[in-house]
């Protein structure tokens, strides 16, 4: 009988469903551990080194609990922060999320790229090295939101964002420099961000290319795990959230995890 790994996948919040949602598509009989940090949520009202202090020890715990075969880090944030000290310290292989500029403007037509990502994203040097590295000539504007993560939350929660909040939060990326070009191509630089992705589809000035790093972060976990089996019955999965607060959203988050059952806890 093959091996069925463990797949950890952590993140600040509930952001990183979109990216465990498409590694599951790729491994649905992987056994999944979700791990949502949300007792620290969001990381944005924290500084650099507190994330680091943060991160590190929580992800220590969770890998000594669930000995995962693969650890995701779902999340722009942490992942520019905490990848060194995280593969200096473990031997299981880590995968991170990391604004996708390069493959966005590889496809550009108009050379008008966006970067929508949180305030910390945005203002990082490592999103400004990627974009030194990798804009090919591209126009890159940088737009940075404190409180669309929390407003992805609360829609998935079932709440009502309005329409005018939610346009007011995106409208930066649409440039239109007239003959020049406009904006063809927008990166959503946190996890959370696909959550809301109908909606910005839908308030858009006009139509652009959306860049959700989901699929390639598990193209990259098949790459280092292996295609699995399709036909396998997926594994009992678990939810964590480090706060322990119950949750009342389980019907909603369901679906993230394919076929599998969910244990909360």
């Amino acid at each position: 009988m093959s091996h069925i790994p463990t797949i950890l996948v952590f993140d600040s919040g509930l952001g990183g469903l979109t990216v465990l949602r498409e590694i599951v598509r790729a491994r649905p009989d992987a056994r999944y551990v979700y791990a949502a940090d949300d007792a620290f949520f969001p990381y944005g009202q924290h500084s650099e080194d507190a994330i680091v202090a943060r991160v590190v020890p929580v992800i220590g715990e969770l890998i000594a609990a669930h000995a995962p075969d693969l650890v995701v880090i779902a999340c722009n944030t942490a992942s520019t922060l905490v990848m060194g000290h995280l593969r200096r310290a473990w031997p299981v292989p880590f995968v991170g999320t990391v604004p996708a500029i390069k493959p966005a403007c590889a496809r550009s037509v108009s050379k008008r790229v966006s970067v929508l990502g949180t305030s910390g994203t945005v203002k990082r040097e490592y999103t400004r090295t990627l974009i030194a590295d990798f804009a090919g000539g591209c126009d890159v504007t940088l737009v940075g939101s404190a409180d669309l993560a929390s407003m992805a939350e609360a829609e998935l929660g079932g709440g009502s964002i309005d329409d005018a909040d939610l346009l007011a939060e995106i409208a930066p990326c649409f440039v239109d420099r007239g003959a020049a070009g406009r904006t063809d191509t927008v990166v959503l630089a946190c996890t959370h961000y696909p959550l809301l992705l109908a909606r910005f589809m839908a308030l858009a000035p006009w139509p652009v290319t959306w860049i959700d790093p989901a699929p390639a972060i598990a193209r990259r976990v098949v790459e280092l795990l292996g295609p699995g089996d399709a036909t396998a019955t997926a594994p009992a999965a678990q939810m964590l959230f480090t706060s322990g607060r119950p949750h009342a959203m389980a019907a909603a988050l369901a679906p993230f995890f394919g076929a599998a059952a969910v244990h909360h806890a």
